[in-house]
């Protein structure tokens, strides 16, 4: 898999070096190259507790994404996946720690206990106050001795940061660590393995599948579940934490695991917010990419029980561009439409056969969907099927108040729903197209010469014509055909529609920005949209 890295074997460094050059004098590195990879507070003067955490690469902006004033003093890293070597955490705790002492957060995994435990060793031996506490919020795998550390340690990062940034001495910082670890639990989903740079991509997660507890290091998780909906996929993922929740006030971060999408993830703190567990989230950490998995298609919950010391250590201010903050959750404001756009509703009205046709009209585009949206990513984005689908799940829902039994108010009533329903350019487009075929079936116009008015409309308003490759190509010669019988007009929407697959240079929509070689030999979407319409239409007779 192609990936943006020069070679696996200075990745590390340079990706530390790349985000150093934007730190503007508030972080440092030791110089170590390559064997010790550790990032330092440049304003660090040792008087209060330091707080060094660390492990493998590829969690990023874990661990050094969170050094800087209120979190951690000292970020130790490893290759990818693999933990800093004895001498490196050594070298960050020397490099930070005072007569205060030094507090190293670690997570439960055998490599990390191991390094940064010898090291808590030898610097003790140099007369250093270290203490350590172990990560293990992970009940994906419940009878697992040891659990694994995952997100939930940016809780003990920001919790302990700020009474040491406040100077609270060593054991009142440990204390509240380990307080933190036994109240924090995290669980994750995803639909995919992450990407480990210079090996084979894993391909074990089926299609139709999610893998639930799969650990940040691409490790399997505890099964694979039937996949459907983010609703359902949060529901799964709170139903394994909902056991360790008790009914007070918590706080939940939500992790981007590195590959879904800023979209994916607010719906997934839309749909936590409002599950089983909604009304006792007082507060929100993210959504926000805090301890990824490389590319992993997926994201984490940590679910942490707050009290009042608690809250305010979580409210305190923290430097770290990584940590996204803290936030209450409440209800969702809501401002009124400004005068003039709330919509106008029309007089519903009863015509069965007016209903039938509509209905099916819109079931034809949305059984449409996938076979429109894979042929305009051939010479588009990829959306027209779902913007189509759209636009025709929101008509259906809005027969019970149209006015069906008067063709007239038909068509702009139909048009005001695509305004509102439909986006980009196709949506503006045929609003138009049925307001004007509204106003032109008021003036006495029948369904052809109305949709004849609609068609003239849009090619004035945007400028296409036959034969500049949008749906006019269908639409113009099937309106012509349809005097002659709907079976004329679905074959001449075809014929148009098949005759953009021969057109190279677009004049008019997306599909004008892209290259001849992106549009040889594939119809338009839209114009396909159109030819189907029709012959889906001859079809039901």
């Amino acid at each position: 898999m192609k990936q943006f890295i020069n070679s696996k074997e200075n990745l590390v460094t340079e990706a530390i070096d790349g985000m150093l050059r934007t730190a503007e004098g508030r972080l440092a590195r030791l110089d170590g190259y390559p064997h010790i990879k550790v990032v330092v507070r440049a304003d660090w003067d040792r008087s209060r507790v330091a707080l060094v955490s660390g492990g493998g690469s590829g969690h990023e902006p874990s661990h050094a994404g969170f050094v800087g004033q209120g979190m951690l003093t000292a970020a130790v890293c490893g290759e990818v996946f693999a933990s800093p070597s004895v001498d490196a955490v050594l070298a960050g705790i020397l490099a930070v720690t005072g007569k205060a002492g030094c507090l190293l957060i670690v997570k439960n995994y055998t490599g990390d206990r191991l390094n940064f435990g010898l090291a808590a060793e030898r610097a003790r031996a140099q007369g250093l106050k270290v203490n350590m506490v172990v990560v293990d919020d992970d009940v994906a795998l419940p009878d697992l001795p040891q659990p694994r550390g995952v997100a939930g340690t940016l809780f003990v990062h920001k919790i302990a940061g700020a009474l040491a940034e406040n100077g609270a001495d060593l054991d009142v910082v440990t204390e509240s660590a380990e307080r933190v670890i036994d109240g924090v639990v995290s669980i994750g989903m995803s639909l995919d393995t992450c990407t480990i740079p210079g090996s084979p991509k894993e391909n074990r997660i089926g299609p139709g599948k999610a893998e639930l507890g799969l650990g940040i290091h691409g490790e399997a998780g505890i099964e694979q579940v039937d996949f459907s909906t983010a609703r359902d996929a949060v529901e799964t993922v709170v139903a394994r934490l909902a056991p360790s929740i008790g009914s007070g006030p918590h706080v939940a971060l939500l992790n981007n695991l590195g590959g879904a999408t800023p979209l994916e993830m607010a719906v997934l703190a839309e749909d936590l917010v409002k599950s089983r567990i909604g009304d006792r989230i007082r507060w929100l950490v993210g959504p926000a990419p805090m301890m990824t998995s490389l590319d992993m298609r997926g994201f984490s919950i940590s679910i942490l029980p707050v009290t009042e010391h608690d809250e305010a250590a979580l409210m305190a201010p923290a430097a770290p561009w990584a940590w996204p903050g803290c936030r209450s959750t409440g209800e969702i404001s809501v401002v009124e439409l400004p005068d003039g756009l709330a919509p106008i509703q029309p007089i519903p009205s009863i015509n069965e056969e007016t209903r039938a046709f509509v209905a099916l009209c819109c079931e034809i585009l949305m059984d449409a969907e996938a076979h429109l949206n894979a042929l305009d990513a051939k010479s588009g984005d990829g959306d027209t099927g779902s913007t189509l689908a759209t636009a025709s799940k929101a008509l259906l829902d809005a027969l019970e108040r149209l006015p069906l039994a008067d063709q007239t108010q038909l068509y702009r009533a139909i048009g005001l729903e695509l305004s509102q329903a439909m986006g980009g350019s196709s949506g503006v487009l045929l609003a138009i197209f049925f307001a004007s075929a509204g106003d032109a079936s008021a003036s006495g116009k029948d369904m052809i010469g109305a949709f004849k008015a609609g068609l003239e409309r849009i090619q004035q308003v945007g400028g296409a014509k036959p034969g500049d490759r949008t749906m006019i190509d269908a639409l113009h010669p099937a309106l012509d055909a349809l005097p002659s019988g709907l079976e004329h007009a679905a074959r001449a929407a075809r014929d148009g529609a098949d005759a953009t697959a021969s057109i190279t240079r677009a004049r008019a929509g997306r599909a004008s920005y892209l290259p001849e070689a992106s549009l040889a030999g594939h119809n338009d979407p839209g114009a396909e949209a159109v030819a189907l319409l029709f012959e889906k239409l001859l079809d039901q007779g």
